[in-house]
C-alpha cells in the first residue's frame, strides 16, 4: 500500500463540511468547495469516513496484494482483531472457516499479542514514575501526539501495539518469509504497520468491511459454513482489549473510579481534552489508557448496524464462550517462551503544526466575511469549524477557503439577487425607454410642422382681429389657441429632448455651480418664498465630466419636483447633500412634501406618468432625468412613503469614458 490512506472522491463531495467539523487534526482542506484530505496532516482516525453520508471518502486497501500476492504463496497468516464478533454477528466462528477457504494457512488471534504486552504495562505502574504515561496501543492517538503534540512524545509508552506484538511473535515462530495480515476495525492500523519503527512485523492490513467485500467477490457465504477454531497460540484476557478498560483488565491494573493514578479516556473530544491537561500539568494521573474511538468496537471500519451496547455484548459473549476452554498452562508457557521478544518501540516527533497567524491577520479575514465586531461572529459551525475565529485561523494557515461561511454566502447571495433584480428592472426600463424614445422622436417630428402652422395662422388671425371692433371674445379665443398650441410645442420639445438625450457634449462640469444656479431660478418665484432650502457641500471635489446643459436639466427637474411636492405641506424644507464615495459624486435631494405611494414608486421613471394636476406636467421630467443619468453611467434611486417626503439620490462618476457626441 502506497500513498494517502484516506482520500476524497471529488465527484461525490457535496459541500456539507461534516468531515471538516469532525477532523481533530484539521487535515481537511477545502478547495473549490471540495473537502480534500491532506495526507501529511492526516492521523488516519477515520472520523471523516464515518460521518461522510455521501461516501466521498476512500480508504486505500491491500485487497489485491493479499488475494493475488500473499495467499497464493501458501504461507500467509490472518491475525483477527478481538472485536470481530461485533462485526460478524452470529458468524464469529464461521469467519475463521471463511478465512481458511480464502487460502490463509493459519488464522490467529490478535488478542494473544495483547496478552504479550500486558506485562510491560504492569511494570510501568510497579516503578515510581515522575510523568504521566500514555498507552501506545491506539495508532490514531500516537499519530495525533507525534504530529500535533510533540511535547508529549516522551509520555508515550515505548511498547508496541497488540497487532505489532502478534506480528513479531508469528515472524519469530514461523519465519520472516511468512506473510502476516491483520484484520480489524481500525483505519489507523494501515499507517501503523508501515511505520519505520515497527515495519516488517505486519505485511498488510484489511478492515472488516474489506474482508466482507472479499467474501462477496469470491461468493463465500458465511451463513452456510461450519464453525472454525483459531490456530494457536490461544489468548486469554487480551480478548477484552476492544472494550473500555480492556488494556487495564488484561494487565491486571485496577481502574477503580477512586484510583487517582489510572484512568481510561475514550472518544475524540475527551482525548483532545486530556492531552491539553497533560501538557498543562492539570492531571495527577500516572497512567492513562487512551483510545481515539469509544473502544475498538466503535472503530471506523466496524461495519455493523449494532449499537455500542450490543457490540459490547457480542464481544463479552465471545469471551465467556471461549476463555474457559483455554488451557491456562499452555498459555503461560507460550507467554514465558516469548520473554525474549523485543516488544518495545520508539516514537519521534513529526511536527505538522502550522504557525499561528497574528491577530491583525485574523481580524482582516473575519472582516472579509462581514465579521467586524465580536457580536458579528455567529459561531454556528456551518463551515465545519466550531467558531468563526477557528475558521479564520484555518484560512490564514491555508487549510480553508473563504467560500465556506454559509451565513455570509447567504447574505452575499441575497445581495447579489437584489442587485440582479435591480439591474433587470433597469434593463427593462431602459428597453422600454428606448422604444418610447423612438416613438417620441417620430411623433414629435410629425407634430412639429402642423403645430407651427397652427401657431402661425393663429398669430395672423390675432393680428387681423386687433383692427376690428367687437372682437374681444375672438381675441381671447385666439389667445387660448396660441397658449394650447404653445403647450403642445413644449411637449414636442420635451419629447425631442427625451428621444435625443443620448447625444452628449462632454466638458468639465461643476455640480456645485449647477445646483446653485438651479436654486436661483426657484428662489425668485414668490410661490416658493416660504420654503427653507439647506445645501450641504460635504465633498471638496464637485467637478465631474458630463454634459452641462443636460445635467442642468436633470437638476432643474428633480429640484423642481421637490418644490412642487411641498405645496400644502406643513413643514416646507428641502435639503441637498453633496458628498462622494471616492469614485462618484453623490447628490441627495430631500423634501418634506407629500411623498410617493408604494403603488407609484415603480412607475416614477415611466414616460407620461405624472401625479400632478392636469396642465401642470407632461410626465416626461423624470423619464428624461433617468435617461440623462444613464447616459452619464450613473444611478438614480428614489425612497419615499406617502405623506413622509421623498429622497432622490443621484450618483455620477467623476470620470467616465462616455461616448462624446453631438458636438
Amino acid at each position: 500500500m502506497a500513498g494517502a490512506i484516506v482520500t476524497t472522491l471529488a465527484h461525490k463531495c457535496k459541500r456539507c463540511y461534516s468531515c471538516v467539523r469532525e477532523c481533530p487534526a484539521i487535515a481537511i482542506r477545502v478547495i473549490d468547495g471540495q473537502a480534500f484530505v491532506m495526507e501529511e496532516r492526516c492521523i488516519e482516525c477515520g472520523h471523516c469516513v464515518k460521518v461522510c453520508s455521501q461516501n466521498a471518502k476512500k480508504i486505500s486497501d491491500d485487497i489485491d496484494k493479499v488475494i493475488y500476492d500473499f495467499i497464493p504463496s501458501g504461507e500467509t497468516i490472518a491475525i483477527l482483531a478481538p472485536s470481530f464478533p461485533a462485526s460478524f454477528v452470529n458468524q464469529s466462528k464461521k469467519v475463521i472457516t471463511g478465512l481458511k477457504i480464502l487460502g490463509f494457512k493459519y488464522v490467529t488471534e490478535t488478542a494473544f499479542g495483547a496478552d504479550l504486552i500486558s506485562g510491560y504495562y504492569e511494570k510501568i505502574l510497579e516503578n515510581e514514575i515522575e510523568k504521566t504515561i500514555i498507552s501506545s496501543s491506539c495508532p490514531a492517538v500516537c499519530n495525533l501526539i507525534v504530529k500535533y503534540h510533540p511535547e508529549l512524545v516522551e509520555n508515550l509508552a515505548e511498547i508496541v501495539s497488540p497487532m505489532i506484538a502478534m506480528g513479531r511473535y508469528l515472524k519469530e515462530y514461523y519465519g520472516d518469509e511468512t506473510k502476516t495480515v491483520f484484520i480489524g476495525p481500525c483505519i489507523a492500523k494501515k499507517s501503523e504497520y508501515i511505520d519505520a519503527n515497527v515495519e516488517k512485523a505486519i505485511d498488510a492490513v484489511l478492515t472488516f468491511s474489506e474482508l466482507k467485500d472479499i467474501f462477496g467477490r469470491l461468493n463465500i457465504d458465511l451463513s452456510i459454513l461450519e464453525d472454525g477454531q483459531f490456530d494457536p497460540p490461544a489468548a486469554l484476557l487480551g480478548k477484552s482489549y476492544p472494550l473500555s478498560g480492556g488494556l487495564l483488565k488484561t494487565a491486571g491494573i485496577s481502574n477503580d473510579i477512586l484510583n487517582s493514578k489510572v484512568i481510561t479516556v475514550e472518544g475524540k473530544e475527551k482525548v483532545l481534552q486530556i492531552l491539553e491537561d497533560i501538557k498543562s500539568g492539570k492531571t495527577r494521573n500516572k497512567f492513562i489508557d487512551i483510545l481515539f474511538c469509544e473502544g475498538c468496537i466503535s472503530g471506523p471500519a466496524m461495519d455493523t448496524d449494532l449499537n455500542y451496547y450490543s457490540r459490547r455484548e457480542e464481544v463479552i459473549k465471545n469471551i465467556e464462550n471461549t476463555i474457559s476452554s483455554t488451557d491456562k498452562n499452555v498459555w503461560k508457557s507460550k507467554i514465558f517462551n516469548s520473554r525474549h521478544l523485543d516488544l518495545s518501540r520508539k516514537f519521534k516527533p513529526d511536527i505538522k503544526r502550522r504557525p499561528m497567524p497574528d491577530e491583525e491577520k485574523i481580524k482582516e479575514i473575519l472582516a472579509r466575511s462581514g465579521k467586524v465586531k465580536k457580536e458579528d461572529e455567529l459561531n454556528c459551525g456551518a463551515c465545519g469549524y466550531h467558531t468563526c475565529r477557528e475558521y479564520a485561523i484555518a484560512i490564514a494557515k491555508g487549510l480553508a477557503e473563504e467560500a465556506m461561511c454559509l451565513p455570509y454566502l447567504i447574505e452575499t447571495l441575497e445581495k447579489s439577487y437584489k442587485e440582479l433584480k435591480e439591474t433587470k428592472d433597469q434593463l427593462q426600463s431602459a428597453e422600454k425607454l428606448a422604444s418610447i424614445g423612438q416613438l417620441a422622436a417620430g411623433v414629435a417630428h410629425e407634430l412639429n410642422n402642423p403645430l407651427g402652422t397652427i401657431m402661425l395662422f393663429a398669430s395672423m388671425l390675432k393680428r387681423d382681429l386687433r383692427n376690428k371692433t367687437d372682437n374681444s371674445n375672438w381675441i381671447e379665443d385666439t389667445n387660448t389657441i396660441l397658449e394650447e398650441a404653445g403647450r403642445c410645442k413644449n411637449i414636442v420639445i420635451n419629447l425631442l429632448n427625451f428621444a435625443r438625450h443620448g447625444k452628449l457634449k462632454i466638458t468639465d462640469v461643476n455640480v456645485k455651480s449647477l445646483i446653485t444656479k438651479a436654486l436661483r431660478n426657484f428662489s425668485v418665484n414668490p410661490a416658493y418664498s416660504d420654503i427653507i432650502v439647506n445645501v450641504n457641500f460635504n465633498s471638496d471635489k464637485t467637478e465631474i465630466q458630463g454634459d452641462a446643459d443636460q445635467l442642468m436639466q436633470l437638476f432643474l427637474n428633480i429640484i423642481g419636483n421637490a418644490f412642487e411636492a411641498l405645496e400644502g405641506a406643513t413643514i416646507k424644507n428641502i435639503t441637498i447633500n453633496i458628498k462622494n464615495d471616492g469614485s462618484n459624486l453623490i447628490t441627495e435631494i430631500i423634501d418634506t412634501g407629500c411623498g410617493i405611494s408604494d403603488e407609484n414608486m415603480n412607475k416614477l421613471f415611466t414616460p407620461f406618468f405624472t401625479t400632478k394636476k392636469m396642465g401642470k406636467g407632461t410626465g416626461l421630467g423624470l423619464a428624461i432625468s433617468y435617461g440623462i443619468i444613464k447616459m452619464h453611467r450613473g444611478e438614480i434611486k428614489a425612497q419615499s412613503k406617502l405623506g413622509a417626503g421623498a429622497v432622490f439620490t443621484i450618483k455620477i462618476p467623476f470620470k467616465n469614458e462616455i461616448q462624446i457626441t453631438g458636438k
